[in-house]
Order: structure tokens, then C-alpha cells, then sequence
């Protein structure tokens, strides 16, 4: 028998994912969390299901940030993640900070029960129609790390900062520098990363983990 647990802000979920897979013997939903802070308390009071079942989009502590806690635990269950996000972002940051499965919401019984039957095994499973986008993502992501290894430190506190949607002067005043030497900074490294303005600046600190999308 697979123990699991589900974590999903949202009641009517949680009853029909633990109703339909209780219709097998095989599957026995034990615990549930409404939001992520109650999933931690419950799995740091020493509970452990084999596989969490764990929502994005939770209210005070939302699933990435639960997954970033559970590293910090003993003998933490396997997760997979099970969402409404089909955004490649969500599924990178995942499995950068590290996830044993990764589904859509959408999917049938069947999809969810070969997950958690593959991650019981101690396989991975990410929903099939989102790998090839993954992997297109993943080689990319290799190739910024490469341009990433050409900032510079300050470059790289001058990008987290535009990433984190600070004007020129504001970065200036944190730093400590001019506004000039900010405006060199910038230029200096859109040209290394390779991107054209603030926006896509962001968003490549972010596909490397430079700022946080949650």
C-alpha cells in the first residue's frame, strides 16, 4: 500500500484526488494540508508518507517554498508536484530545487496513478507532453550558464537588482556606486548575457536562479 499525502488549498480537490485513488486498495491517502505552512508542521511533527502530493498555488507558503523547506528535513516523502502551471518556468524551478514528479492538474487517473507508482519505485515521472519543451529549456539553461560565467560580480548584484525592477538610481544608492557606473554595468552585461532590455534581463536571472518567481 502507497501512504500519501495531499497538500492543496483547495478542499473539493483534495477529497476527489483522495476519493478516486481510494477506490484502489493500493493507494491510502493519511494526511492532508490546507496550505504549505500546515504541510511542514505536520510533516516536521515526524509524519512521513511515502509521496506528497503537493500543490503550487497555496495560500502562506506555496509548494516551491515547501519544497525548499523539506531539504531541511530527516527522511523528507517524494513530492510530485500536482498543478494547474503548465509554464515551463514552474517545472524548471521545481526541478532545480527538486521534485520526483511533476503533473497537471487536468490529467486522468490513470496519468496520476503511473506517476506515483513510478516515483514510489524510485523513478521519476514528469508528465510526458512537457519534456520535450523541458529538455529544449534545459540545454539552453547550460548554455547561459556559460554567459552567466562571464559576469562579473558586481555585473551579476547589478543584475539581480534589475531583476528585481530597481531603476538605475536606486541601484546606484544600494551599491554605493554612481549612476554612471550602473549605466556601465547594465551595458556591460546585456551584452554578455545577450539579451536587449530590462525585461529579458529578468527574465534570464531568473531562469538561472539569480531572484526567486515566488
Amino acid at each position: 500500500m502507497i501512504r500519501l499525502m495531499i497538500a492543496d488549498d483547495h478542499n473539493m480537490v483534495r477529497e476527489g484526488i483522495k476519493q478516486l485513488l481510494e477506490l484502489d486498495e493500493n493507494y491510502r491517502v493519511l494526511l492532508e494540508a490546507g496550505d504549505g505552512v500546515e504541510c511542514m508542521k505536520i510533516l516536521n511533527d515526524g509524519n512521513r508518507p511515502d509521496i506528497l502530493l503537493l500543490d503550487i498555488n497555496m495560500p502562506n507558503m506555496n509548494g516551491l517554498e515547501v519544497l525548499s523547506e523539506l531539504g531541511k528535513i530527516d527522511n523528507p516523502p517524494k513530492v510530485i508536484i500536482l498543478t494547474v502551471h503548465d509554464e515551463i518556468e514552474y517545472l524548471l524551478k521545481a526541478v532545480d530545487i527538486g521534485i520526483d514528479g511533476y503533473i497537471l492538474k487536468d490529467s486522468n487517473l490513470m496519468v496520476l496513478k503511473k506517476a506515483i507508482n513510478a516515483v514510489f519505485s524510485g523513478e521519476s515521472y514528469i508528465q510526458p507532453e512537457l519534456i520535450p519543451e523541458l529538455n529544449k529549456r534545459l540545454i539552453k539553461k547550460n548554455d547561459e550558464k556559460d554567459l552567466l560565467a562571464e559576469l562579473t560580480k558586481r555585473e551579476i548584484d547589478v543584475l539581480k537588482l534589475v531583476a528585481e525592477g530597481k531603476f538605475n538610481k536606486e541601484i546606484a544608492e544600494k551599491l554605493g556606486i554612481s549612476e554612471r557606473t550602473v549605466k556601465n554595468h547594465v551595458s556591460n552585461m546585456f551584452k554578455k548575457i545577450g539579451v536587449a532590455d530590462r525585461t529579458q534581463a529578468a527574465v534570464f536571472a531568473i531562469r538561472n536562479n539569480l531572484v526567486d518567481i515566488f
